[in-house]
């Protein structure tokens, strides 16, 4: 059986880790806490290193490479967004945020083992951008991304990236509510997982009916059970979970602990049918980071 997850993961432990302006413009989930830096940096770490240890007792091969403290980048704990890996090379993505590009580091491919890198860090030029698996859901066992436009995912390089990776894309709009307006979701591993026989997706957020129709065609027509979540639900990043597996064979939906409290029974019920619900308990990463425990895993193959 092929599965649409990895038994080995890549994880950054942040060395400074705080509240970036520049992605706080369309990332909503993102919040100041009166906390002294020092004191964020540290809880940042500590719950860092008591998720890499929670994975490792499940079997799973973790990675840790340690963020460098020069120069600062706030951002490093949630790689995905720079770099995705594949069977054959690896891939580094233009960034919206001009801080977070100073987390590509090619040591860090080297030192895993990567020799064939796909660059798409030229689209920044044209302001057009792509982040990584924040931007792409993939299924790869299917070949087909799953990707919502917005500043940060853009169609250009959208293109660009699935003729070079032979990917059939899946592209939609997904809002939020931001106040008494929408805005465009900013990631798409907010609002939908993709594990190798389900789906978790919040359906609500794609408002056009016909786009929103498309999205539960194609994971159907490959064989996913699409477990509907709400946009309460996807607020608690309920959405943002991914599976991974270890070496056994034993299946897992990575998600936060605010995630997994945001779920009913009935959910979890249907989840714990393909894959036994983790929970990392990240609350200052997710608050000030606005990512979750997908954001902070890059898949190795």
């Amino acid at each position: 059986m092929k599965y649409n997850s990895s038994t080995r993961i890549l994880m950054v432990r942040p060395a400074a880790f705080g509240f970036n302006e520049e992605t706080a413009a369309n990332n909503f989930y993102q919040k100041r806490l009166d906390t002294r830096q020092e004191e964020v940096i540290r809880l940042a770490q500590s719950e860092f290193d008591a998720a890499v240890n929670q994975l490792r007792k499940l079997g799973i091969q973790v990675e840790v490479v340690e963020d460098t403290l020069s120069p600062v980048k706030t951002d490093a704990v949630f790689p995905n967004n720079w770099v995705s890996f594949h069977e054959d090379k690896a891939v580094l993505y233009p960034m919206y945020s001009t801080v977070r590009r100073r987390e590509r580091r090619l040591d860090i491919l080297h030192q895993l083992g990567y020799k064939e890198v796909l660059h798409l860090e030229g689209f920044e030029a044209k302001e057009q951008y792509l982040e990584g698996t924040g931007s792409l859901v993939l299924d790869r066992v299917h070949q087909v991304a799953y990707a919502c436009l917005s500043d940060r995912t853009h169609r250009a390089v959208l293109d660009a990236w699935a003729k070079e990776m032979d990917y059939e894309l899946v592209v939609f709009e997904a809002y939020q509510k931001v106040g008494d307006s929408y805005a465009l979701i900013y990631h798409t591993n907010v609002m939908m997982c993709v594990g190798t026989s389900f789906a978790v997706v919040c359906l609500e957020s794609i408002r056009d009916a016909q786009e929103r129709e498309k999205v539960k065609r194609k994971l159907q027509a490959n064989g996913k059970q699409i477990i509907e979540i709400s946009e309460h639900q996807k607020n608690a990043f309920a959405g943002n979970m991914l599976e991974v597996r270890n070496p056994k064979g034993d299946v897992f939906a990575v998600m936060s602990s605010s995630a997994l409290q945001a779920l009913n029974a009935e959910q979890i019920k249907q989840i714990t049918q393909y894959a036994k619900p983790v929970a990392l308990d990240i609350p200052t990463i997710e608050t000030i980071g606005g990512g979750s425990a997908r954001c902070m895993i890059a898949e190795l193959y």
